[in-house]
């Protein structure tokens, strides 16, 4: 026997800075609800890797301004687009930094326009030092940028919260 589809389910939008924790509370959150998970690492990572060499610039770039001119709004409108064909049918939590976003009140009314429903915003955070610990634990090559250059990188985090209703989600420990 076939289930039933939710006429009206859930759409969440996970945000905050790099090594907050956004992934970890994502993935709970999605296997509470059984939502399709949408990470921006992991939906695109391999196609920006590869446009980065291909464009002779370091592939483990988030943070230059050739890496957000080139990538980042096409990394999120992936995300969207996927979001779009699942979220009629199925809950789906989609995850990025969303740093610019987060400071546009008028940002949430533009997903509703997009999606026909509000989604319900969560924001993760921790204190900057905890994170610098966690993007040294997880030994990616991805942070080696970030941890090389902390101070000048940490300048550039958004610390404050969305302008818009949202979760807040303090992982520090």
């Amino acid at each position: 026997m076939m289930q039933s589809i939710k006429s009206n389910p859930p759409l969440h939008l996970v945000s905050g800075p790099p090594a907050a924790g956004k992934t970890t509370y994502a993935r709970n959150l999605a296997g509470k609800i059984g939502a399709v998970l949408l990470d921006s690492d992991e939906v695109c990572e391999k196609l920006v890797r590869a446009g980065l060499i291909l464009a002779g610039l370091n592939p483990d770039d988030r943070d230059s301004p050739a890496y957000k001119t080139a990538f980042r709004d096409v990394v999120y409108e992936t995300l969207f687009d996927l979001a779009e064909s699942h979220a009629s049918r199925l809950p789906v939590v989609i995850v990025g930094p969303f740093t610019t976003e987060s400071g546009d009140a008028d940002w949430p009314v533009r997903l509703k326009s997009r999606f026909g429903k509000m989604p319900e915003f969560h924001y993760i955070w921790c204190q900057p030092a905890e994170r610098k610990k966690r993007l040294s634990a997880r030994g990616s090559s991805r942070d080696l940028p970030k941890l090389a250059n902390w101070d000048s990188y940490i300048s550039t985090c958004r610390e404050t919260p969305p302008v818009y209703p949202h979760r807040w989600i303090d992982t520090s420990l």
